[in-house]
C-alpha cells in the first residue's frame, strides 16, 4: 500500500533530481558514476534483492539531510538510509532508483558530558570510537554489537541493536534519550530529552528506535552513559552437550547472578574458530560456555558460577587469571561469524532470541534442521538474554544448497516462534523477514504499523519495501 504511492524518477528526469540535490549539496556529497553507486546497494545480508540508486547523497549537515528529503518530497522520489552498512537483514538494501542517503560523513562527537552522564553524537560516530572518547571521562557505552568496530550509532540506532553485555545492560534502546529526526517532508523534530527522568508526551524516541529508517532520518542522538566498570574477567566452561551448557544458563541466571557476558559457541563454532586461527579451543567439547563478570571481585564470582556449571555437567571450567587471558577468550567469540562465514563462503545469520528456559530446544532444534537438510549451521548465542543466532553455511554458487539454505533459516524462526520466542532480537526486519513480521505480530499489528508509518512518512517514501 505505502510503496504504491511512490513514482520512481523516470531516465529523463534523473538529471532534474541530480541538479535540485546540488542546489543545496556540494558537489562532492553528491555521487552519480553507476559503478561508485553501486557500491552503495546493499549491506551484508544474503537473499536479499538490491536495486540500482539514481544518486547517493553524503550529507554533513542537518541543513543538506532536510534538502534531500524535500527535494525528494516535492520529485516523489524513494530514500534510503544508511550507515556503514553491517546490516544483516537487508534493511539498508537501495531500490531502483532510489537516493541513498549515506549518513557516515556526519561523524561528529558534539558532547560528552560527565555530570549529566550523555553523550550527544551525530549518526555516523562509529560505535567504538565513541566507547574509546567516553572512557577517556571514566564512562562507559555499553552497546558492543560484533562489528563494534565498524558500525555507526545512527545503524545501531536504526535496528535496535544489541551486543556482548546486553545480558547485565541492555541493548541500544536502553540508551537512547533523546533525538532529533529529519521528516519525510524535510521537517526537523526532536524528541525525547536530556534529563534522567522524563515522561512529556508519547515515547517518540522508542518509536523511532528500530524503525529501520522508515519514518525519519536520525541526524543526532542524546546518549545515555555509565560509569566505566571495573576490568572484567572471563571463565570459559566446557560441556559434553549443548542441553547441558544450557542447563548452566539456567542456573547462573535463576541464582540471582549479574554476568557481564554470557555467550555461547557449539561444537561447530569451536571448531571452525581453531580452523581459522588455531586458537587451541577444546574440539571434543560439544558446547563452549564463557562467562564474565566486571564487579569489584570478580574472581569470586566466576568462582560460584564455575561450580553452577560443574553441578549442570561441565567437563572443564577454566577461569582468566588476567585481562590478557580474558581477552584472548573473547577474541574466540568475536571471530565466530567470520569463522562460521569461511566453512562454505557464504552464511545466512539469523538471529532468533527464546526465553532463556527454552534456549536448549531451540538448539536442539536447529541440529535437527541441519540434519533434515544436510547443511552446516553453526550456534552462537548470546545466552544470558536467549538471543541466538543460528548461521547457515553454504555455497552461494550451488542453486539446491542455497535453497536448503534459505528452507532451514526460514524454519529455525518458525522454531523460534513456536517456543515463545521474537524473529529478530537485535538484526532487525529489512528485507530478510518481512513476511515473518507479519506472522508474529499478527493482522492487527500489521495494519497499526502500516498507520503509524503513513502519519510520519504519508507519501511512503522512506525505505520503501522494509518491514512490511
Amino acid at each position: 500500500m505505502i510503496m504504491s504511492r511512490i513514482e520512481a524518477p523516470r531516465d529523463e528526469e534523473t538529471g532534474n533530481l541530480v541538479d535540485r540535490l546540488l542546489a543545496g549539496l556540494p558537489a562532492e556529497a553528491v555521487l552519480t558514476d553507476p559503478d561508485v553507486t553501486a557500491s552503495y546497494a546493499n549491506d551484508m545480508a544474503s537473499f536479499c534483492p538490491a536495486g540500482a540508486p539514481a544518486v547517493v547523497v553524503l550529507p554533513r549537515t542537518v541543513e543538506q539531510v532536510q534538502h534531500v528529503m524535500r527535494v525528494a518530497t516535492e520529485l516523489r522520489v524513494p530514500v534510503v538510509p544508511q550507515g556503514a552498512r553491517t546490516g544483516l537483514s537487508g534493511g539498508a538494501n537501495a531500490t531502483d532508483d532510489c537516493i541513498v542517503l549515506s549518513l557516515t560523513k556526519m561523524d561528529r562527537i558534539l558532547e560528552i558530558n560527565p555530570v549529566d552522564r550523555i553523550a550527544v553524537v551525530e549518526p555516523g560516530v562509529i560505535n567504538a570510537t565513541l566507547s574509546r572518547a567516553v572512557n577517556e571521562h571514566g564512562l562507559y557505552y555499553p552497546p558492543d554489537p560484533s562489528s563494534w568496530e565498524m558500525c555507526t550509532i545512527g545503524g545501531n540506532i536504526g535496528t535496535a541493536s544489541g551486543g556482548l553485555c546486553c545480558v547485565k545492560y541492555g541493548v541500544t534502546a536502553e540508551y537512547v534519550l533523546g533525538l532529533d529526526v529529519v521528516l519525510a517532508d524535510g521537517r526537523l523534530l526532536s524528541t525525547g530529552r536530556r534529563t534522567a527522568k522524563g515522561v512529556a508526551g508519547y515515547d517518540l524516541t522508542r518509536l523511532f528506535v528500530g524503525s529501520e529508517g522508515s519514518l525519519g532520518i536520525v541526524v543526532k542522538a542524546t546518549l545515555a552513559l555509565r560509569p566505566q566498570p571495573p576490568q572484567q574477567l572471563v571463565l570459559a566452561a566446557e560441556f559434553a552437550s549443548a542441553a547441558a551448557a544450557c542447563e548452566a544458563v539456567c542456573r547462573i541466571m535463576e541464582g540471582g547472578h549479574v554476568p557481564s557476558l554470557l555467550e555461547l559457541m557449539d561444537r561447530t563454532t569451536v571448531k571452525a574458530v581453531n580452523a581459522i586461527a588455531g586458537m587451541g579451543l577444546p574440539e571434543t567439547t560439544e558446547a563452549l560456555l564463557l562467562a564474565a563478570f566486571d564487579t569489584p571481585d570478580p574472581a569470586a564470582d566466576l568462582a560460584a558460577v564455575g561450580a553452577l556449571c560443574e553441578t549442570a555437567g561441565a567437563t572443564q571450567v577454566v577461569p582468566a587469571d588476567d585481562a590478557a587471558e580474558s581477552e584472548l577468550l573473547l577474541h574466540a567469540r568475536r571471530l565466530s561469524l567470520t569463522a562460521l562465514e569461511a566453512v562454505r563462503g557464504v552464511t545466512m545469520i539469523d538471529d532468533v532470541c527464546v526465553p532463556r528456559s527454552r534456549l536448549g530446544d531451540l538448539i536442539e532444534g536447529v541440529e535437527r534442521i541441519a540434519d533434515k537438510h544436510q547443511l552446516t549451521i553453526g550456534v552462537v548465542a548470546h545466552a544470558g538474554d536467549g538471543n541466538t543466532h543460528p548461521t547457515v553455511c553454504f555455497d552461494a554458487a550451488d542453486p539446491d544448497e542455497s535453497r536448503r539454505a534459505r528452507e532451514s533459516f526460514d524454519e529455525i524462526m518458525a522454531l523460534g516462534l513456536e517456543l515463545g520466542g521474537t524473529i529478530t532480537g537485535e538484526h532487525g526486519v529489512g528485507v530478510l523477514k518481512k513476511e515473518w513480521l507479519a506472522r508474529e505480530i499478527g493482522p492487527v499489528g500489521v495494519e497499526l504499523q502500516r498507520q503509524i508509518k503513513q502519519v510520519f512518512d504519508p507519501l511512503g517514501l522512506l525505505n520503501p519495501g522494509k518491514l512490511f
